[in-house]
């Protein structure tokens, strides 16, 4: 892998639901998924993260809100970019979801979610997330939809995750 590219990915949550938006233009497109994108200069990665939320669905939560629940790593066949996508869960939030450019938000219950429409890998981490696991991902795919390898592991604690990383 000769370069590595940093994204967030963050999940609205209220009781048994769990918010996505409809992507409708760019990477991902006519895709469930949840909220985030590209780092900007000088920009952390919480602040990427609520960025990225508040522009792509209207909705505002605080860094302090945003609990780190996963690590993913993404390369595509042919492609010699990583995608390294951190992933945030928030149960606090202010404002209402709103329809934007590039996302359509709308509310699931969390037996509901729409796995046919989303990314494929979805069907393999999410379920941590929906237990409040942290986990660890790794997907190779050939093109957008055919996952050729990958691996998922639960982690103890992101910290020491990332810790044992540098």
């Amino acid at each position: 892998m000769s370069m590595k590219k940093v994204f967030t990915l963050i999940f609205i949550r209220k009781e048994d639901q769990i918010l996505l938006g409809w992507k409708k233009r760019g990477f991902g497109k006519n895709k469930w998924n949840g909220f985030g994108g590209k780092l900007k200069p000088n920009e952390t990665i919480k602040e990427a993260a609520v960025r990225e939320l508040r522009e792509e669905s209207s909705l505002c939560v605080k860094t302090t809100d945003l609990m780190n629940v996963g690590h993913l790593e993404f390369t595509f066949e042919g492609d010699p970019v990583m995608m390294d996508v951190r992933v945030f869960s928030a149960t606090a939030f202010e404002g209402t979801p709103a329809e934007t450019e590039e996302m359509v938000p709308k509310w699931f219950r969390c037996d509901e979610i729409p796995f046919g429409d989303m990314w494929p890998d979805d069907r393999y981490w999410f379920p941590y997330m929906l237990r409040n696991r942290l986990f660890y991902g790794r997907f190779h795919y050939q093109g957008y939809d055919n996952i050729l390898n990958y691996t998922i592991k639960e982690l103890e604690c992101m910290e020491d995750y990332y810790a044992k990383r540098k």
